[in-house]
């Protein structure tokens, strides 16, 4: 989490001292991180459910375990992911084999996601699931137009994978193939499939960049509709909006606020 510290924006930076802000936290033992990073896992996924994320048990979030990373904690196969909670996470190597949990894994997801996490040993989440506006926007195989600053947040951060892609990544060469073309950017449109983040800080900026992603194509999607051809920003405007406004640390940040809320309608989340 150390590395997010350098992205911190000081237009976000309470200018009184003594204000409640968010802190990124420090850990004195691998299991206290440990907790927290499962704790965030859950309630990412949580957050997926409210977004109408869900779609039958496609989708799978990942993060690294801190003291073992060659295995990371996922959500359970065919649990929906409103009842997924502490309990009943898994954890996984990069065999696909379960190391603890009771339920099974997705195979195309441990395909995917071990494969990223395997070739990129800098990243610690990756989230991908089913969505509505992001599956149709990967089938035009284009990416992002700099519409607004949201979608800056994503300037020179994403990119668009290929059709050859498109097919259920069931086969591990297909998995390692896909994890070649991910790792140096934040957003994966995945064509004819659908979307996909990754983060090297933590599983909270993967899910809030994997929530705005979905709604960038839903607007992309909505202006395309309106048959009126828009304005853009520009380069400079782009990039200073993806500087200040789209680095890791606002992720985090963004996550923060879904976490409290979560914390105050489901407390079963940590059951």
């Amino acid at each position: 989490m150390d590395g997010l510290l350098g992205n911190r924006v000081s237009i976000y930076q309470p200018e009184q001292p003594g204000l409640v802000f968010p802190e990124i936290p420090e850990f004195a033992s691998y299991a206290e991180e440990r907790e927290y990073r499962k704790r965030h896992l859950v309630a990412a996924v949580r957050a997926f459910a409210v977004h109408g994320f869900d779609y039958g048990f496609a989708g799978h979030l990942t993060v690294r375990d801190p003291e073992r990373p060659e295995l990371y904690w996922t959500n359970p196969m065919c649990v929906h992911f409103s009842q997924v909670k502490l309990s009943n996470l898994i954890l996984a190597d990069h065999r696909g084999r379960v190391v603890e949990g009771r339920h099974a894994i997705n195979r195309a997801g441990f395909v995917l996601h071990a494969a990223v996490h395997e070739a990129h040993p800098e990243i610690m989440a990756m989230c991908h699931a089913h969505t509505t506006y992001g599956t149709a926007w990967c089938a035009t195989g284009q990416p992002l137009q700099m519409l607004s600053q949201d979608a800056a947040c994503f300037y020179k951060n994403h990119a668009v994978i290929g059709a050859s892609a498109g097919a259920v990544a069931v086969e591990e060469k297909a998995g390692e193939t896909i994890a070649q073309q991910i790792g140096r950017y934040r957003g994966i449109l995945h064509q004819n499939h659908g979307l996909l983040t990754t983060s090297r800080h933590s599983i909270d900026d993967a899910a809030f960049w994997f929530i705005a992603l979905e709604r960038c194509c839903q607007v992309q999607l909505q202006v395309s509709a309106s048959g009126v051809a828009p304005q853009l920003l520009s380069d400079e405007t782009a990039a200073y909006s993806a500087e200040h406004v789209g680095n890791d640390f606002i992720g985090w940040l963004h996550f923060q606020a879904i976490y409290d809320g979560l914390l105050a309608t489901q407390p079963g989340m940590f059951d």
